[in-house]
């Protein structure tokens, strides 16, 4: 996809591999909105790549609503990159088997709505953004790339969370693409070891 004069949008673009896939995007021609709740980190990225930062808590719809708009005023938005996401580590049952120190339910709880609900935010909003544009000749409006992670397929003890999160972003990723195919939005997630 042509990404010259177009914009993509980053979560987590301040670190990691969100900022890498912002460089990338970059590199390609793409004016990037870098999405995260780390500002000076952000803002530097932002600042390396000619793009912009937008403090983005991805649990927060109007926060991505912020990101998006930011990206469309800059150009069309054409590339999404979810790699926004947090880990929690911790038994189910705790050593003294009382019900106080099983596995912290709302940490739990914590990890899929920022991990999993807020990857679904994002695509449903980005992706509103990118079927309003026109399409290439390809018929295409929008490529949008999801980051979950081996842990989706091959959890260790103590990533129940991160993994149920990972997973679910594996298991929506195809419903998804076949549901926004209709709009010309490419749906595609990885998953780094």
């Amino acid at each position: 996809m042509e990404l010259s004069g177009s914009s993509a949008v980053v979560t987590g673009g301040a670190s990691g591999i969100g900022a890498a896939a912002a460089r990338q995007l970059a590199a390609r021609g793409a004016k990037v909105v870098v999405a995260d709740l780390q500002e000076d980190a952000g803002n530097a990225v932002a600042d390396q790549i000619g793009g912009a930062f937008c403090k983005v808590d991805v649990t927060n719809t109007d926060d991505i609503i912020n990101a998006v708009e930011m990206a469309t005023s800059m150009g069309p938005l054409k590339a999404l990159v979810n790699s926004a996401g947090i880990g929690w580590a911790q038994r189910t049952v705790g050593k003294d088997g009382s019900y106080d120190s099983a596995a912290n339910l709302e940490a739990f709880q914590r990890v899929i709505n920022i991990n999993l609900i807020g990857t679904f935010d994002c695509i449903r909003l980005g992706a509103t953004a990118m079927s309003r544009n026109e399409p290439d000749e390809f018929g295409e409006r929008g490529a949008i790339c999801n980051l979950a992670s081996v842990a989706a397929f091959d959890g260790q003890i103590g990533q129940a969370s991160y993994s149920a999160s990972k997973g679910g972003v594996v298991g929506m990723t195809l419903p998804i693409a076949r549901d926004l195919a209709a709009v010309g939005v490419r749906v595609n997630t990885v998953a780094p070891v």
